[in-house]
């Protein structure tokens, strides 16, 4: 036997065998300080964690350790485990075999060193859900990954897309909700095959979603949603045959769904909502194993395809904000586990299909603004998991079943906008867990039930008392009467009340005030006969208040401490029969009114519902589906109110629209309106002002309405920006005034300026002769005013003789 021979059959086996032996007893005692040094890293965020790694115990009974069968180190298992601190690379790295990185779901933080090029043997790096900071380092040397999970783990900049190159092993990648910086799909991504997950939403990918996805044939997830894609979805993307959830949503995806769509047969989740995706959706009548189909937010067209009414395995169905015409299948609903729709905003047609509650798991309805006609089915009653039902804004009619009334489990039931008629129960069985009633714009009668059935309770309360949780209370627009139920309770978590265009009468209940929430409240078109409702001033959170059209009346007398409105943004008073003079008090306090602008577009309301409002502005009766954040209104008018404008208005500089028509307001326009420079309308038409138009209103540069009519004033118009916009009727009615756009010239027109208003503001009505004088100015017009005025001067000086002639007024 040569010696050659006798190294490979005999002593070169033996050395190999003496090599691992010393080595495996190496290798073992020295992964202990690498895992102590881990342990030294992140212990103080949850030393329980750590309670096993002791030097005395064995490196593979330290909690959420995993060793092969040689003793080494091949999993780290930490995930959800409230760690936190930053990660020694350089020591994990040190575990020469270690296979698998989990600690996901933690608060991590810091970055990822370049030592982790050293962990070669990783075929599992889980470190999604962190708070880590800086930029991936280069991964092309972890060649034997086979999952890799970074996401929502805080990392930024620009992702080491080439590096993915080199990881062909790679099944399973999920690197969404990370910003990086935005870039086009990484085409990187199409050469790994073997990929059956791949999560890449919300990473600000942007350009066209390429072709050649449709090589991935073991995708079973792709997700690419919340990016900034655009163009079509690809066309080979029809060839994943085990893609069982495709989710699209969120980005700029047009054109047409890809013809073969159908055949994604394995299907079971599909969301593309939120593109400007159009075309009917025909081929979706062959995904008979889909569960979510959301396709809302889009401009699709077309019928729902009547197959969809009997898969049997769909559980939720969201096509809202698109185009679909046609009825909805019948059938749709019937599976077993049928439990949302939401098919609002289209224009469907034809009967709610009896089918949806069939199951009684039905948790959410929502076909608002359609055009379904006839009722609600009856066997809806049965629907105990019902949650939420919303179908306003259709042509609904006939009477509400009564077990609708009954159902405990609602929310939030909206039936605005049909024509529902009939009464509410007296005895409402709804639950606590109501958060929204909106019944209005339909024919409902009756008086309010002053008393509802609560069957958690199991006792009778007050509507005002009817739950806790209570939010939204939408009545408006039906045939209601009687008075308002007076208890409202203490805690209540009402934040809009609407009760307008109704026949409620009597008094506002002062119980009202417990509505410490309560940012809007609108009775106005009722008959309700009261004073001014100062004690709703305490409200700290109220925004609308909105009486118009009643028969309050009286004066409005100073705000007492703590009831001075500070939130309020609309106020409207008109078309009551207030008077006295106008509250400056409370304008000094309504700070909100004094707030210009906003850095970032909102809208008044709530998750449920946005707050609505019907406003005289610009000299029409305008309706605000939306009212924005910023819009500030004062409307009083239609009243009685008289005396001069207080110069505090002119405080009020976030004010949009000004209405103080039809009063009897006298004395000049005070100029310090031209500090309203956002003001949009102001109305001061049929009143007595007097004296000029203050020259300074030019400088408001927003008025788009401007409305003097029919008052006292005199001398010329002044012109000027804005206010060379507005026509003749916006002046008429007014014997002095001159000048364009008015066809009498000023030239040498001579005026004689009116004496000013002779009373002061807070002066009492005591004088007999000052009720009768403002009687009197009511009837007459501008010239017995001034009559009136200068005559006063001379009876003041023989009251005696005026008496003896004409006798006590």
């Amino acid at each position: 036997m040569t010696a050659d021979h006798f190294f490979r059959r005999g002593l070169r086996p033996l050395l190999v065998f003496l090599f691992f032996f010393s080595l495996t007893s190496f290798s073992k005692s020295d992964e202990l300080q690498p895992l102590l040094e881990f342990k030294s890293a992140l212990q103080k965020s949850n030393p329980n964690v750590f309670s096993s790694w002791t030097p005395g115990n064995s490196t593979c009974s330290f909690s959420g350790i995993v060793c092969n069968s040689n003793g080494f180190v091949t999993e780290i298992n930490l995930p959800q485990q409230n760690l936190s601190g930053v990660l020694p690379f350089d020591s994990i790295c040190k575990l020469q075999v270690l296979e698998k990185l989990s600690l996901g779901f933690n608060f991590l933080h810091g970055g990822i060193s370049e030592d982790l090029k050293n962990c070669t043997s990783l075929q599992q790096l889980d470190l999604g859900m962190n708070s880590f900071s800086g930029e991936v380092p280069d991964l092309s040397s972890l060649g034997k990954l086979k999952l890799l999970s970074l996401n929502t783990s805080g990392f930024s900049g620009q992702f080491p897309w080439r590096s993915l190159e080199n990881l062909t092993s790679l099944t399973f990648l999920s690197l969404g909700d990370i910003v990086f910086e935005e870039s086009p799909f990484p085409v990187e991504v199409l050469k790994l095959e073997k990929l059956y997950w791949l999560y890449l939403s919300n990473c600000s990918l942007g350009g066209r979603i390429p072709e050649g996805l449709g090589n991935l044939t073991l995708l079973e997830n792709l997700e690419l949603s919340c990016n900034q894609f655009s163009g079509e979805i690809p066309g080979d993307i029809v060839k994943l045959k085990n893609l069982w959830q495709l989710e699209l949503f969120n980005n700029f995806l047009t054109g047409t769904l890809p013809v073969g769509f159908g055949n994604l047969t394995s299907l079971v989740n599909f969301d593309a909502s939120g593109n400007s995706l159009q075309g009917n959706i025909s081929e979706m009548r062959l995904l008979k194993n889909i569960a979510s189909l959301q396709l809302y937010d889009n401009q699709f067209t077309g019928e729902i395809p009547e197959e969809l009414g009997e898969f049997n395995k769909l559980v939720s169905f969201s096509i809202f904000g698109n185009k679909f015409t046609g009825p909805l299948p019948q059938k749709l609903g019937s599976g077993a586990n049928f439990v949302f729709i939401d098919a609002s905003d289209n224009f469907l047609t034809g009967p709610i299909p009896p089918d949806m509650c069939k199951n009684g798991k039905m948790t959410y309805l929502l076909l608002i603004q359609n055009g379904f006609t006839g009722g609600i089915p009856e066997n809806y009653a049965n629907c105990s998991s019902l949650r939420r039902l919303r179908v306003s804004n259709n042509s609904l009619s006939g009477l509400v079943p009564a077990g609708i009334w009954r159902l405990s489990n609602l929310s939030a039931i909206d039936l605005a906008m049909n024509n529902f008629e009939g009464t509410v129960p007296k005895t409402w069985a709804m639950g606590s867990s109501l958060l929204m009633i909106a019944l209005s714009e339909n024919q409902f009668q009756g008086q309010l039930p002053r008393s509802m059935a609560n069957c958690t309770m199991l006792k009778y309360l007050d509507i005002g008392n009817f739950s806790s949780r209570l939010s939204v209370l939408q009545l408006q627009s039906n045939n209601f009467h009687g008075t308002i139920p007076k208890t409202w309770a203490k805690g209540s978590n009402l934040r809009m009340i609407d009760l307008s265009e109704n026949q409620f009468q009597g008094e506002l209940p002062r119980s009202m005030a417990n509505c410490m929430k309560l940012e809007y409240l609108n009775v106005g078109n009722n008959q309700i006969n009261d004073t001014f409702p100062f004690w709703l001033g305490a409200l700290s959170q109220l925004k609308v208040l909105v009486v118009r059209s009643n028969v309050f009346q009286g004066a409005i007398k100073s705000p007492q401490i703590n009831y001075t409105f500070p939130e309020l943004h609309i106020i409207d008073l008109s078309q009551n029969n207030f008077s006295g003079i106008l509250p400056t008090k409370y304008f000094q306090h309504w700070n909100a009114m004094k707030v210009v602008g906003a850095k970032k577009l909102k809208y008044m309301g709530l998750d449920l519902v946005p707050f609505t409002i019907t406003l005289a502005n610009k000299g029409t009766m305008l309706k605000y589906e939306k009212i924005p954040d910023v819009f500030r209104v004062i409307d009083f008018s239609s009243n009685r109110f008289e005396g001069q404008i207080p110069e505090l208005v002119g405080s009020l500089k976030g004010l949009h629209s000004l209405n103080l028509s039809n009063n009897v307001l006298t004395s000049h326009i005070p100029p310090s309106l031209s500090n309203l420079t956002n003001l949009e309308s102001m109305d001061l038409s049929q009143n007595k002002l007097f004296g000029e138009i203050p020259v300074q209103l030019a400088q408001l540069f927003s008025l788009e309405y401007f409305n003097v009519s029919n008052n006292c004033l005199t001398g010329p118009i002044p012109r000027g920006n804005q206010l060379d916009t507005f026509q003749n009727n916006s002046f008429g009615g007014n014997l002095g005034l001159c000048g364009s756009p008015l066809s009498k010239k000023c030239g040498d027109f001579k005026y004689t300026p009116t004496p000013p208003y002779p009373f002061e503001e807070n002066q009492s009505l005591k004088s007999p002769f000052e009720f009768g004088w403002k009687v009197v100015a009511i009837g007459y017009g501008c010239r017995f005013v001034i009559g009136v005025v200068i005559g006063q001067i001379v009876i003041a000086r023989k009251y005696g003789w005026f008496v003896k002639i004409f006798g006590k007024m």
